[in-house]
């Protein structure tokens, strides 16, 4: 596979969440640390399955987990802040786009029944290819929460907006 525009997206995330002026969202949505959780544990979940299609087995993918309140604030309690978090998304994304590097075609072909929520909604609930898993990442997921991290921005005072 090739992961240029994925690790494009990640630096973009990167970017966003070191923002120094992030707040709570207008909406009651996630925080800052909630949405790198929540990406810690999508691309952890979507590494596990790569890694599972490699070794041979079918594994599913469910994003139900990381979208629970209780484990994301499981995984923002391991780490020691936002610059942590960040750099813990950063070294994640290097190996989810170093396995898929390495990647067959005949592998990233594979279909992996996929349960995909967002906001209560069901978005997919079908066999979705592997590569279509990790493509998803870079042209929408990382995108969305990118954009979401943008939102946060607090306008200070004396600091010139962006």
């Amino acid at each position: 596979m090739d992961t240029t525009g994925l690790r494009s997206a990640y630096d973009r995330l990167l970017d966003a969440a070191a923002h120094p002026d992030l707040g709570d969202a207008d909406d009651g949505g996630w925080d800052a640390d909630q949405v790198l959780a929540h990406v810690l544990s999508v691309d952890a979940g979507i590494a596990a399955v790569a890694l599972g299609v490699a070794s041979g087995s079918r594994p599913t993918f469910d994003n139900r987990m990381s979208l629970d309140p209780w484990n994301l604030r499981r995984i923002i309690g391991e780490h020691r802040g936002r610059p942590d978090l960040i750099r813990h998304v950063r070294d994640q994304g290097a190996v989810l786009c170093d396995v898929a590097d390495q990647l067959s075609d005949e592998a990233t072909s594979v279909l992996v029944p996929s349960l995909l929520l967002s906001n209560g909604a069901v978005l997919v609930d079908q066999p979705v290819p592997l590569a279509g898993l990790v493509d998803g990442l870079a042209g929408d997921h990382l995108p969305r929460h990118t954009q979401q991290l943008l939102d946060l921005r607090v306008a200070v005072p004396g600091r010139p907006a962006g």
